[in-house]
């Protein structure tokens, strides 16, 4: 980021910036106007380019406009008299990084390029980030380094090629669809479609002409022949998600497309051959669902053949690091901000957290904080209450259920005395202070609840 393109009309202020960025050691050209500029463009090869916005022949806004049909990947920051704030925010949603107010001082000059420089090189950095998990963490598109889920991409490659059903088993959040999607990449039916259906999120009423497709006329709506996913997905894969939420119904039909390799549509009198590779998952326990009635035995040992599980983030502790980093570089590439990461206190919470929601709450918490987010770290107070309530002494305590307001008050008594014993460094005389009781009483409840270990 070392060379710059000074774009004005007034050669005083050229000249003043010329001097001024060259004994800050930058290399600079200069131009009279935008047109001039864009001729130096390709000659020059500016990392940033420095612009006033009304000039003549083009101006500022005309020069980004220019600059952005180019693909020039320079930044562009621009300089505009105090009566031309407007324009000069004009020109930032137009694409410019930053600018500077006429009259300037040298400082904020030298400043607005020293950002620029920062944000590149975070920029160059995420790109780094991103190529390093991809090399070594990454398995098509999920991203994890533990020994359970290197297995999980060892069976993957293993039975891809096989059109055998495969069954994904796991809680919700976990990414079972992300997991089927590597099966199809990794199989021979990789250049055919890959159609997934929520089995769950369709009505019941709706759910078997989604599948299957129906005639003209079948029903009061059918205006015309429709296909359904089955054909849809022939020569691929149809993931089948939360395929526990089918109706009894419709589960004879699944396994007879199964076994036939043929469907029918509603309404209609003939089948219709598919060539169809089925991928199925829940995060139900289907062996008890079957005894429970609420899924056919016949079709939970036609999709049981490949199973797969899937294991929980609070499995797999090992996959945190790399997943914050990942979403992080993600996040920061699709979002344009710049975060460099997380203070240790955060990265802490983030790694001791249970993640009910898996690998999808990681993703949207990561995405929240940063936003959120005050400064270029992520700090505690910048992820939600619950992170940071599942460490607290006192919540843990109060969620446990407890009723006695007994046990619960002597409970929390001993954490506040711990707490301040704590912050004052073991001094008793001030802890006291602090939690309003007399030294004595301090001494008598240390003794009471055994603390020797501060």
């Amino acid at each position: 980021m070392r060379r710059v393109l000074v774009v004005d009309d007034e050669d005083n202020i050229t000249l003043v910036l010329k001097t001024l960025l060259k004994k800050h050691g930058y290399e600079v050209e200069v131009a009279g106007d935008g047109e001039s500029a864009l001729a130096m463009i390709d000659s020059f090869g500016p990392d940033v380019i420095l612009t006033d916005v009304r000039m003549p022949k083009l101006g500022g806004l005309d020069l980004l406009a220019a600059l952005k049909a180019k693909q020039c990947a320079a930044t562009v920051i621009v300089m505009s008299a105090y009566g031309n704030v407007d324009v000069a925010l004009e020109a930032i949603k137009a694409g410019a990084y930053d600018y500077i107010s006429k009259p300037f001082k040298p400082d904020e000059v030298v400043l607005a390029l020293r950002k620029a420089e920062e944000r590149e090189l975070l920029r160059r950095e995420n790109r780094a980030l991103r190529q390093q998990i991809r090399q070594e963490h990454q398995f098509e598109s999920i991203v994890a380094k533990s020994p359970l889920m290197e297995a999980v991409f060892r069976t993957v490659s293993k039975i891809a090629e096989f059109k055998t059903t495969v069954l994904i088993t796991g809680e919700s959040g976990v990414g079972k669809e992300l997991i089927a999607q590597a099966i199809h990449r990794q199989s021979s039916k990789r250049h055919g479609p890959f159609v997934a259906v929520n089995c769950g999120a369709i009505p019941e009423n709706l759910l078997e002409t989604e599948l299957f497709g129906h005639k003209k006329g079948a029903f009061t709506d059918a205006s015309a022949d429709r296909r359904g996913l089955f054909e849809e997905a022939s020569g691929g894969t149809l993931f089948l998600d939360e395929i526990g939420e089918l109706p009894l119904s419709l589960q004879v039909k699944i396994l007879r497309a199964l076994q036939e390799e043929t469907i029918r549509r509603l309404g209609d009198s003939k089948d219709i051959k598919v060539d169809t590779r089925i991928i199925a998952a829940t995060h139900r326990d289907l062996a008890n669902e079957t005894k429970a009635g609420r899924f056919r035995e016949d079709l939970y040992y036609r999709i049981n053949v490949l199973p797969l599980h899937i294991p929980a983030l609070r499995d797999r502790k090992e996959d945190i690091p790399v997943l914050l980093d990942h979403f992080l570089a993600r996040n920061n590439a699709r979002m344009g901000t710049n975060i460099r990461g997380f203070s240790p206190a955060a990265r802490k919470l983030l790694f001791e957290y249970a993640w009910p929601g898996n690998v999808r709450e990681l993703e949207n918490t990561i995405e929240r904080a940063m936003v959120l987010a005050d400064r270029d770290v992520i700090e505690p107070s910048d992820l939600p209450d619950r992170l940071r309530q599942a460490f607290d002494p006192v919540h843990m305590h109060l969620s446990t259920g407890e009723l006695s307001i007994k046990k619960t008050t002597t409970a929390i008594e001993e954490i506040l005395i711990r707490r301040a014993l704590q912050k004052t460094n073991g001094n008793r005389t001030r802890a006291a202070e602090i939690l309003e009781i007399s030294h004595r009483a301090l001494l008598y409840k240390i003794k009471d609840y055994r603390i020797t270990d501060l």
